[in-house]
């Protein structure tokens, strides 16, 4: 049985903000094929016997990952996709003068080098506002903000690359449109199959190594 392990924040957990409660693990583990034909049989359980071990919780930060890892235990492969660093931002972050991005780096890559699982998927952060300053919602210089944002994931992908693959989120989500989110960030039920999108990109590239 394979297991995918969901740790982090909204991203991942976003069932609450669409009608179906669909998250981008779920859809990876099994597609809903009525809301999304153009993902039929690809998915997980189309490989084999596939479940999610949904972890994650929305508002989560950095502090919040060692707790929804405690007592995960897993039969089998598994697989784990992490997402965190956007509240980290919003909680202050995002005016951060250098010692707080630093350690929001090492809290990361000690959480990943304890984590039990591999292969680890780690997703960095998306703009909702697709670059434009004209659509800022901070009460925070857009120059600084957008700075900090870049710091966050740019210590997203040097952790990634330590231990795991980085999925490029942000990259994905500057060529999407308003629909994608709900809410001014959280991911919508597009938004949901679109971060599915990313990491399934990503997963599949390595399922023949995992066997199924």
């Amino acid at each position: 049985m394979l297991s995918l392990v969901t740790l982090g924040d909204s991203i991942l957990d976003c069932g609450g903000y669409n009608p179906y409660g669909v998250t981008p693990g779920g859809l990876i583990v099994r597609n809903n094929d009525q809301l999304f034909p153009e993902f039929r049989g690809q998915d997980l359980s189309a490989r084999g016997p596939a479940q999610l071990e949904h972890r994650a919780c929305d508002g989560a930060t950095i502090d919040d990952l060692l707790g929804q890892a405690r007592g995960l235990k897993t039969n089998g492969t598994a697989i784990a996709l992490v997402t965190i660093g956007g509240n980290d931002l919003l909680a202050g972050l995002v005016t951060d003068r250098r010692r707080g991005m630093r350690a929001f780096e090492k809290a990361l890559d000690r959480f990943l080098s304890q984590l039990p699982i591999r292969p680890v998927f780690l997703g960095n952060v998306y703009d909702p506002t697709f670059g434009d300053d004209a659509q800022n919602f901070l009460e925070v210089d857009p120059a600084l903000a957008r700075a900090n944002h870049t710091r966050m994931n740019d210590a997203i992908s040097t952790v990634a690359a330590r231990h795991g693959t980085l999925v490029d989120l942000h990259a994905h989500f500057l060529q999407g449109e308003a629909s994608w989110f709900v809410m001014t960030i959280e991911p919508s039920l597009q938004g949901a199959s679109e971060i599915r999108r990313c990491f399934l990109r990503a997963i599949l590239a390595r399922v023949e190594g995992l066997g199924c």
